[in-house]
């Protein structure tokens, strides 16, 4: 759980995701040094859930660098290597998408199969309440261009509602600066063969604090651009591949 300034939300979040959890399970928070004390409401959590020895909740407090996707995947390194996750789940942490869906991902991979769990606005099922005309239009853009360019294998590729197995996250370490990161990595993953289903949810407003998607117009099209640019390149990526492999088999 990526955070930065979430004091307000970060409390029920956690406490909503270990009531619905199955099986070993822990919440991992990343907090980027927020000013609003995020990271000393995380620790009075965990002294309150892990008294029987058993972690449940772990801070990791970065004072060294700061960006959503590097702690993500710090979050991920984490996982892995420190405390041996097999599955490793990410989200947003202002509570617009509801805890009790991330038990609905994991499920998907320990029942279903799935390498990879998507949480999806934009199939049956899923819906985006938390947003204006101007952002779900912009979101509905970018992932039908993405569509276009990448395949249908996704219908959200902006989700960052995700889960994942190890060897998922073991084989394609995340890149990009924000959002677009989720781009490379679902399009790398259904490239590599891994099997990526997609789980519908319904993204709801935050309770409390600012959102970091988009202040104005001018916020969402910097953002959104990079998003185009990832597409490009993946798509340039996967038509060079293409050409190599006809070359392979001539």
């Amino acid at each position: 759980m990526p955070t930065y300034n979430e004091r307000d939300n970060i409390v029920p979040l956690i406490r909503g995701i270990l009531e619905h959890a199955a099986g070993r399970h822990m919440v991992l928070v990343v907090d980027d040094d927020s000013p609003d004390g995020t990271s000393q409401v995380v620790e009075e959590l965990a002294a309150q859930y892990n008294q029987d020895g058993r972690l449940r909740v772990v801070l990791e407090r970065r004072t060294d660098e700061k960006g959503l996707t590097s702690a993500i995947q710090r979050g991920i390194d984490l996982a892995l290597e420190r405390y041996g996750a097999d599955i490793v789940t990410w989200m947003d942490c202002d509570l617009s998408m509801p805890p009790q869906d991330v038990a609905r991902l994991v499920q998907a991979i320990v029942q279903g199969g799935a390498d990879v769990a998507v949480g999806s606005r934009w199939i049956p099922g899923g819906a985006d309440v938390a947003h204006g005309v101007m952002a779900r239009t912009l979101s509905w853009l970018i992932n039908h261009f993405a569509i276009l360019m990448l395949g249908n294998q996704v219908h959200d590729y902006t989700s960052g509602f995700i889960a994942a197995r190890s060897q998922v996250l073991r084989a394609i370490r995340l890149q990009g600066d924000y959002g677009e990161y989720c781009i490379d990595l679902l399009a790398r993953a259904v490239q590599a063969g891994f099997q990526v289903v997609e789980v519908p949810y319904i993204c709801v407003p935050r309770t409390a604090g600012a959102s970091k998607t988009g202040a104005n117009l001018w916020d969402y099209l910097v953002k959104g651009r990079k998003y185009v640019a990832t597409v490009w390149r993946l798509r340039r990526i996967a038509n060079r591949h293409k050409i190599a492999n006809r070359h392979k088999n001539v």
